[in-house]
């Protein structure tokens, strides 16, 4: 299919720039057998039966966004400075992360870089390329200080302690690779714990760029990009369906006999890239790592076979499980990294209802969406919710699909 397919116009007043107070009071677009109808985020348990099975992702966004130097050795032995900036997307060794960084034309195998929290106490600021006298050796200069952080246990790493890296506000990576769709691949000198420690205190929460671009990251959103189910560090962008869910919400679904299972999909920076390529076909997508336990996946299949439904909050719970599923809708345990690109004619195997917000235009996400419930309905579900005044993307309103029957793998049409 052609890019331009997913394609449609979005006011900027339409982007959410807060999530609704309280969670469930933001608006749900209901979506089912191309019938649309206007509700709230609380309203869900309405729609739902007992015996269904809710699936929530359960990861936690770490703040992925790093600031720092790319450092280089001139011609003449003088140490070459470049201000860079690196989103981390995937978690490739102890001590190696594959990250978005730019500018990307700046970087080479061999650069060294040192990333430190944005806050410096000097308030100075490190400037473009030129010549300067900052070494590449692990040895901190007294310019990176910043606040001191609680001391962490030793590293494993090389070079720094973790003490002293962490106190000094200073983490440090080798460049070891970059490939052609702009990946840069950073092995870090310290590894393990000892690494979650220093990019918790010199990252921030990275926010999706149709936010960053109109106001900075604060306070609020160190809770605000978290969702109720947070538990395992590793996410770099939140599985924002997961935002709305409250206390109160999850008591009500408890009360319509709805069972509520976790999967783990740390997700990528790489949600928020545009699909680029004119035709569907050529879009390439960058792995993501997830888990489904033997227990959940025994817990869902028999959920299934007593008549309930797989309710998916979001799309990356969706994507798991779908790559964990075969064509008889069997849900298999699964561990390790999943690129599913999933786009209209795919036959779903997993999923019967999906609760998920509202996506950028020409994204994988669209097209997922498109490709569970019908281009045409989606196309006219978001022409209501852009008249109608949704709010769109990570902090915006949600929709819940209802699966296309057309969307159904073989041997489940079969069992109809």
């Amino acid at each position: 299919m052609k890019t331009a397919d997913f394609d449609f116009d979005l006011p900027d007043d339409r982007i959410a720039l807060r999530p609704a107070e309280p969670r469930d009071s933001a608006r749900l677009l209901v979506v089912r057998d191309g019938a649309l109808g206007d509700h709230v985020i609380r309203d869900l348990p309405d729609f739902l039966r007992p015996g269904d099975a809710l699936v929530f992702n359960d990861t936690r966004v770490i703040p992925a966004r790093l600031s720092g130097v790319r450092q280089r050795i001139g011609p003449g032995g003088e140490t070459l400075t470049v201000t860079v900036e690196a989103t981390l997307h995937h978690r490739d060794a102890p001590d190696v992360w594959s990250a978005f960084m730019k500018p990307g034309k700046r970087l080479k195998a061999g650069d060294r870089v040192q990333f430190t929290s944005p806050f410096p106490l000097d308030g100075g600021r490190v400037g473009g390329d030129s010549a300067s006298d900052v070494s590449l050796a692990v040895d901190v200069p007294s310019a990176a200080v910043v606040t001191p952080i609680p001391t962490l246990p030793p590293s494993r790493g090389k070079g720094l302690s973790a003490d002293s890296a962490c106190l000094l506000g200073r983490l440090d990576a080798t460049v070891v690779d970059k490939d052609e769709d702009g990946l840069v691949t950073l092995r870090f000198d310290l590894t393990g714990p000892a690494l979650d420690d220093a990019i918790r205190d010199v990252g921030v929460m990275p926010l999706p760029p149709y936010i960053a671009a109109i106001r900075p990251e604060d306070d609020r959103d160190l809770t605000d990009y978290q969702t109720l189910f947070a538990k395992w560090d590793g996410s770099v962008a939140a599985p924002t369906a997961g935002l709305h869910f409250t206390p109160a919400l999850m008591a009500a679904l408890e009360a319509k006999g709805v069972s509520t299972h976790a999967v783990t999909l740390h997700v990528g920076a790489g949600t928020f890239l545009p699909v680029k390529a004119d035709d569907t076909a050529d879009h390439k997508m960058h792995s993501e790592w997830g888990e489904v336990s033997a227990q959940t996946a025994a817990a869902l299949n028999a959920a299934r076979a007593a008549g309930g439904r797989i309710v998916c909050v979001g799309t990356t719970s969706l994507r798991l499980l779908e790559s964990a599923a075969t064509p008889d809708r069997v849900i298999h345990p699964f561990h390790g990294d999943t690129a599913i690109f999933i786009t209209p004619g795919y036959e779903f195997r997993a999923a019967d209802v999906l609760m998920t917000n509202f996506h950028l235009p020409k994204s994988t996400l669209f097209m997922l969406v498109s490709a569970f419930a019908g281009l045409e309905t989606m196309r006219a579900a978001y022409a209501h919710a852009v008249a109608d005044g949704y709010r769109f993307y990570s902090y915006g309103d949600g929709s819940l699909l209802f699966r296309s029957p057309k969307n159904l793998a073989p041997d489940a049409k079969q069992e109809r």
